[in-house]
């Protein structure tokens, strides 16, 4: 397997055909250039991405002749241009027009946004803009979770589980990628709460359709991260501070050598919270004499966060053997105290906790046209270390005041097993290799007709041991791989003039699995011998699918895709893990869904400085031996580990809608909402699955007023609204309903509000937010809550050129 991996890193193809520059000067009606200007340039299947330099320069090397389409974005500004190569460079400057001349009737009349191109593929898809988060203090999941039919179940404050629910499918059914790569490769370090906002070009979020560049085993939808893919020298700093001691910073740069191309490209981030938030509810009790339990409001104690992380890489970018190529290495650690196991209980954790790191070299390789116009390879590919080991050591119990706990005789006591978490105490260690491989060829026939073929390879080579064991024990501690190939191929069609669009994909599953467990056997001499005793199994399946899209006119497109997906159990679900209380569960089955979406997309429409757009989407999912935590009753209510299991075949149902409108730049409203039925088959019996909302809403406002206090300035405004209907994490009891109240997490409204003001030149942003402003209760996964009214001041730097 090293070899193949070597062999991947080092063997990268030359392109030999003839390469043009494009390059010119962007600048506003009064001859100033204008900073932070981003160009998109895309023709074909070539598609690349800068930004403006100081002098107001842009420039993009190494081109083949042909007709290119350029995107400018500049704030809420956006134009639309095209250019010719033939056989030649090319100089095209462009002019940007001042604010108060410009009507967004003209973005209709030049063009579509690359956004609303990839939205209109006939994929269930939103395509999330990262810009104006990135100056403010938000989480790359909570800008996750403003999108439409996304619901994000985080399981406390910053550093908790989290898991992401796409129209009901849940957990590992959904796929993280950053750039493609599965996002378990880098361990639980580098996560989307890790990865702040202003290193993010653009969030693709597919629902229960997933298409075949992103190669994967994910049965109810994919989020694909894809980080700034510019290539100009810049560099961004952002540090953040608020309740809770949480402070969050993050640095990125990228310095890239005109005359040759070399280019130095790094970023790194460090978060910490105490994650010491107020709680109150059923478990949140101190125990006196006697047993009596007296209801308090308490301060999280043992809930601190820390990670830490970053990315080097050196290369070459827009050279004609290659528009991007880099070597580099990525590492990350982080700090993780364990409040509580996967329920809240009367006695909380105080001394347990995990820390985990990651060290992995990483490779890139992109090249567009290579060899000949329209054939395109991408390789990226990741190899390295993931560690993580649990502490659990500590004998004594504690109550929700910090304070040692008593029994019923007013005696302060210890666990009998020598732990927090009964099975006693531990320094549970988990080494792992691991390695990821994505390969993707395509060819571009002409504008009509394009195939892809994508290769993804993981592996992870895991072995677990225990510093309170003894030499013997860990000397017969077995090991654990997992291997997985993914192969999928597809074919694109765009006819009647781009009116008609269609993606069609198939996909080829196979997953292995070793386990290797020492054992003492006695020979025919009667020698005992230490042996490896082997079980493996090999899992392969096929799916496939497509995605339609249809342009009735102009503005009204209709949607539709459908796809038999498979989801093969991962390393967590298969071998367990005790940081996270999961226990191991051998004989889990792989997971299946049949997936359907149709819908509409109706604009964007433009009248005169209004400009609107609405979108609908149907769902269907109809799942077999569907993969989550156990159902909940009030018999394992209080448990401290979970295992998941196959709760059964059954389908999720449902809609989502969402209404985008714009008045002169100035004004932005946002709605959207989800509803859907989950029910699976328990015990014979349909029943809806406990521990999911059904229905949620999400709105947003954002005002902006321009050179306020300054020229050239502006300040906004944002008001943003989650509505999450009440649900249960009870099976529901047939027509006994006493005492189901009690498992209700009720209704709940959460409302932030924020401002930015942004300086002249736009190089410096100061923001503030206040999160959960009226201070509700909220609650998330089995019951356990989330923080309440929170405060957080950030300041962002950027420039364009040293």
């Amino acid at each position: 397997m090293k070899q193949k991996i070597l062999l991947l890193f080092f063997i990268i193809p030359f392109a030999v055909a003839a390469q043009y520059d494009l390059s010119g000067f962007i600048q506003d009606a009064n001859g100033y250039v204008v900073l932070g200007t981003q160009i998109k340039l895309s023709g074909g299947s070539l598609s690349r991405t800068k930004t403006v330099n100081g002098s107001g320069k842009y420039e993009f090397k190494d081109l083949p002749s042909g007709t290119f389409n350029l995107e400018i974005t500049s704030g809420n500004y956006i134009e639309f241009d095209q250019v010719v190569i033939t056989n030649a460079d090319v100089r095209h400057d462009i002019q940007i027009k001042n604010d108060k001349d410009y009507e967004l009737s003209e973005v209709a009349i030049r063009g579509e946004s690359a956004k609303t191109k990839m939205e209109k593929k006939g994929f269930a898809l939103n395509v999330i803009k990262t810009d104006e988060a990135a100056q403010r203090n938000i989480q790359t999941n909570e800008l996750l979770n403003t999108s439409v039919g996304v619901k994000i179940r985080q399981n406390g404050g910053l550093g908790s589980n989290v898991q992401y629910s796409l129209n009901g499918l849940s957990g590992s059914a959904v796929r993280i990628f950053i750039d493609g790569i599965p996002i378990s490769t880098f361990g639980s370090s580098y996560n989307l709460n890790s990865i702040p906002p202003s290193m993010i070009e653009r969030i693709e979020v597919y629902k229960g359709v997933v298409p075949g560049y992103l190669s994967d085993d994910a049965l109810g939808g994919a989020i694909n991260i894809v980080l700034n893919q510019a290539t100009n020298t810049n560099f961004n700093a952002s540090v953040s501070y608020g309740s809770f001691n949480t402070l969050q910073a993050s640095v990125s740069g990228l310095y890239r050598f005109e005359d040759s191309g070399f280019t130095i490209k790094a970023s790194g981030f460090h978060n910490y919270s105490d994650n010491d938030y107020k709680v109150s509810g059923r478990s949140v009790v101190i125990t006196g004499l006697g047993g009596v339990q007296t209801p308090i409001t308490a301060r999280r104690f043992n809930d601190a966060y820390r990670s830490t992380g970053g990315m080097v890489q050196v290369g070459f970018t827009d050279v004609k053997w290659a528009d991007q190529f880099f070597l580099g290495f990525t590492g990350s650690d982080d700090y993780k105290e364990v409040q509580h196991g996967a329920f809240m209980t009367i006695t909380p954790y105080k001394g347990r906790f995990f820390e985990s790191d990651a060290s992995l070299a990483n490779l890139t390789y992109k090249k567009e046209d290579l060899f000949t116009k329209g054939l395109a390879l991408n390789v990226n590919g990741y190899y390295g270390k993931r560690n993580r080991q649990l502490n659990d050591t500590v004998a004594a119990a504690y109550s929700w005041n910090g304070e040692r706990a008593i029994d019923f005789r007013g005696n302060e006591f210890d666990y009998t097993w020598g732990s927090q978490q009964e099975g006693g105490p531990t320094l549970a260690k988990i080494n792992r290799n691991v390695a990821s491989v994505r390969t993707g060829l395509s060819y571009a026939f002409n504008g009509n007709h394009k195939i892809l073929a994508n290769h993804v390879y993981s592996s992870i080579d895991r072995k677990d041991s225990d510093a309170l064991r003894s030499v013997l024990e860990n000397t017969f501690v077995g090991t654990r791989d997992l291997l997985k190939n993914i192969i999928s191929l597809t074919y694109e069609l765009n006819a009647l003039e781009d009116r008609l669009q269609a993606s069609f994909f198939r996909k080829y599953y196979q997953q292995k699995s070793i386990s290797k467990d020492p054992a003492v056997e006695t020979d025919a001499a009667g020698n005992s011998q230490i042996v490896d005793e082997v079980v493996s199994s090999t899992k392969k399946y096929d799916g496939y699918g497509f995605a339609l899209s249809y342009a009735v006119v102009p503005h009204v497109t209709l949607l539709a895709s459908a796809e038999k997906a498979v989801r093969l159990p991962n390393e967590t679900e298969i071998f367990g893990n005790d940081g996270d209380n999961v226990v191991a569960n051998s004989s889990i089955n792989p997971e299946q869904s049949k997936n359907y979406n149709l819908g509409f997309r109706l604009g964007t429409f433009n009248l005169k400085k209004n400009q609107f757009t609405v979108s609908a989407n149907f769902f269907t999912r109809n799942i077999k031996d569907r993969i989550g935590l156990p159902i909940e009753t009030s018999l394992n209510v209080d448990d401290e580990l979970i295992l998941y299991v196959n709760q059964g075949s059954g389908t999720s149902k449902g809609f989502d809608t969402q209404f985008n409108y714009t008045y002169n730049t100035n004004f932005r409203f946002n709605f959207n909402a989800s509803k859907f039925d989950l029910k699976i088959e328990n015990r014979g019996t349909e029943i809806d699955v406990p521990n999911t909302p059904f229905f949620t809403l999400n709105g947003s406002l954002r005002y902006s007023f321009k050179n306020l206090i300054q020229d050239n300035s502006s300040l906004n405004l944002f008001y943003t609204l989650y509505y999450t209907d009440e649900f249960s994490y009870l099976v529901p009891q047939g027509s006994n309903t006493v005492g189901d109240d009690f498992f209700k997490v009720p209704e709940q409204l959460v409302q932030d509000l924020g401002l930015s003001y942004t300086f002249p030149n736009n190089n410096f942003v100061v923001s503030f937010d206040v999160k959960n402003i009226f201070d509700k209760p909220v609650y998330d996964n089995l019951s356990v809550q989330k923080p309440g009214r929170a405060f957080y001041l950030k300041l962002n730097y950027s420039i364009n050129k040293f």
